[in-house]
């Protein structure tokens, strides 16, 4: 594909999977698709129905703006919408001065999830996404780590029902401040099966978008950064239009059944632990039942579906029928995807000195 943007990534939401990358492990500006942990986090919190004041420092930030004075409270739930469909930069700061005290608190919290997310080469400092640095580094993410961000943030009903949400009127508390908000992301009106999305511009990051697509039984995620900069306000939706169309037309979404196997595992130089010692178990077999599994996948027709048995490195007997002896990895590609239990199907003993001594003592009734 030709795509307008510098960084890009389709993944599969539920594996996280690339299905598609350009550069998508380069660190880089992310702009305000940072608001997506912003929202996450806040709805995370428990706390929106508290009331959010405005502080002097959150006033200060530049457009986008909410734009109220100084002291103007709001209900936190209604500060999500002008988060995410309008993108205000002074709501974000709030938000983050409400929930952890300060926009460096803040930005420990959004730095400690996306960890928890799997992402690597993610850094932040600022909750609505402007280019700052601290002692770590500069903000900024990679295309595959606001991918795995977004997969977590459609997993949140609240998160789905404020980013699907066409426009919303809010007004503070004491209802002397109301804003009209009107969501930007206008692809969610272009094509049938977008679910949520948030863009995001700045001089240095470009235009960049963050999205995800659920039809037909598959979930995408995908993120566009540095895909172009004004007057090139849409190539941002050319671009996602044409990462979907790659993941449908090359991936589908497929059953992958492995019915239940017999067979059995030969025991020589198998490290065996009896009585507290650790022997070398040179004679037997051991009867297994590998357990039946079923799971859907998204592969294309170059894909490949491998097995990869895990045996335990030592065993401890006796062996009891129904114990799991070793595992077997279900592999895409090479990648793990899944995996399943080997299980013996006998009980067995070690055939060591004390077994034999004690077989003989019982034969001879001592």
């Amino acid at each position: 594909m030709n795509l307008y943007a510098k960084s890009a990534v389709l993944t599969d939401a539920d594996t996280g999977r690339i299905l598609y990358g350009k550069d998508a492990g380069t660190p880089m500006a992310n702009a305000s698709t940072t608001k997506i942990m912003t929202c996450l986090l806040a709805i995370e919190s428990g706390k929106i129905q508290d009331t959010v004041t405005f502080s002097e420092h959150a006033c200060s930030m530049p457009k986008v703006r909410l734009g109220c004075p100084t002291g103007t409270q709001f209900v936190l739930e209604d500060l999500l919408y002008s988060l995410m469909l309008e993108s205000h930069n002074d709501t974000a700061a709030a938000i983050a001065e409400h929930v952890a005290g300060s926009v460096e608190a803040f930005a420990d919290l959004m730095n400690e999830r996306a960890a928890e997310f799997g992402c690597q080469n993610t850094h932040f400092v600022t909750p609505n996404g402007l280019d700052r640095s601290d002692k770590k580094g500069e903000h900024q993410t990679t295309a595959y780590d606001l991918s795995l961000i977004m997969a977590a943030c459609i997993q949140n009903d609240k998160f789905l029902e404020i980013t699907e949400t066409a426009s919303k009127t809010i007004s503070s508390i004491d209802g002397t401040f109301q804003a009209a908000l009107n969501n930007h992301n206008a692809l969610l009106s272009m094509l049938d099966g977008v679910i949520s999305g948030k863009t995001g511009f700045t001089a240095k990051a470009g235009y960049c978008y963050v999205g995800a697509y659920r039809q037909n039984d598959r979930t995408y995620t995908f993120a566009l950064l540095a895909c172009g900069w004004p007057n090139h306000k849409n190539y941002k939706w050319e671009d996602s239009k044409a990462l979907i169309s790659y993941g449908n037309d090359h991936y589908e979404n497929r059953t992958i059944l492995k019915e239940e196997e017999h067979q059995t595992i030969d025991l020589n130089r198998t490290m065996v632990k009896t009585f507290g010692k650790n022997h070398y178990y040179f004679t037997n077999t051991l009867s297994v039942t590998k357990e039946a599994c079923a799971f859907q996948i998204l592969v294309s027709e170059n894909d490949e579906i491998t097995m990869n048995p895990q045996g335990q490195k030592e065993l401890s007997f006796p062996v009891t029928e129904g114990d799991v002896v070793a595992t077997e990895e279900i592999l895409w590609n090479g990648l793990p995807v899944q995996t399943r239990r080997i299980l013996a199907d006998e009980t067995l003993f070690a055939s060591d000195y004390p077994w034999c001594l004690w077989e003989i003592l019982l034969k001879w009734k001592f």
